[in-house]
């Protein structure tokens, strides 16, 4: 837990991890409780994991930021585009990027997720963020050779490992008055790429949590991820992607940053 002066305090004596029953109201209620300056103080800088545990589904919303499906050529979606990450690509927010053998394709996407803390299935856009645990900061870092090129499904290319980086909080919803006034971007070697706003989403949170929730039942712990502003990659003329030794910086507004390096998979 972080205290009023962005100090990490130890919540060990408090709860084991952030496990999907600890995301309910009832629970994260008892957390606001706790006053973090009585927590002992965790000292230096340490290795900062994903901020929950246990996830069961990683859903994706795609195309879901007009300026980014126009430089990809795509058309606008009618309805949210859903997609999966599998959950062996989560790591931490400052983790290593790791390209897989032959990689010559992966790109950057700056991302706000939310995670789900209540069980929803056809939900009401009026009480879909009813939900909503928290958000996130994702890098949903994609190989696009393997996601368009190769067949078959964008989950080939959207799940390598260390792909999902998230973190480095999970901010709760009621330190987020408005997801959809969020500022988000990216850098990648310190050039600002990606620089949006989430007011800009075809699709907002609450449409998203409705509408998946039409097709799969949402489970406590469930990641979603909404799509991201244009600057990637793919969009560029000529194309640019990246390589062992890049680094990427991202970020959302509120929700903290993140910084990976990339390294070439043995």
């Amino acid at each position: 837990m972080l205290d009023a002066d962005g100090n990490i305090r130890d919540l060990s004596g408090k709860i084991t991890d952030f496990t999907p029953d600890q995301l309910s109201p009832k629970a994260l209620d008892k957390l606001v409780k706790i006053n973090p300056a009585k927590l002992p103080l965790v000292k230096g800088k340490p290795r900062l994991g994903p901020p929950v545990t246990g996830v069961g589904n990683f859903v994706c919303i795609g195309l879901n930021y007009t300026d980014h499906a126009e430089e990809v050529g795509l058309p606008i979606p009618a309805e949210p585009v859903i997609f999966s990450k599998h959950t062996s690509s989560i790591c931490g927010p400052n983790d290593d990027v790791v390209l897989p053998k032959g990689s010559m394709k992966t790109d950057w996407e700056v991302e706000i997720g939310f995670v789900i803390g209540t069980e929803a299935k056809n939900v009401s856009k009026a009480r879909a963020l009813d939900h909503v645990a928290g958000y996130f900061v994702c890098n949903d870092v994609s190989e696009r050779q393997n996601q368009i090129e190769r067949g078959g499904q964008w989950v080939k290319g959207k799940s390598h490992d260390t792909y999902g980086p998230i973190g480095p909080w999970l901010v709760t919803k009621d330190e987020v008055p408005n997801p959809q006034k969020l500022k988000l971007w990216c850098d990648v070697n310190g050039e600002r790429l990606q620089d949006g706003t989430t007011k800009n989403m075809i699709f907002p949170i609450k449409e998203i949590v409705a509408y998946v929730s039409q097709f799969m039942t949402l489970k406590p712990g469930d990641l979603v991820i909404t799509g991201t502003p244009a600057g990637v990659g793919l969009g560029m003329k000529p194309q640019r992607f990246v390589k062992a030794g890049d680094v990427m910086e991202l970020g959302v507004e509120g929700l903290g940053t993140q910084r990976q390096k990339v390294v070439q998979g043995k």
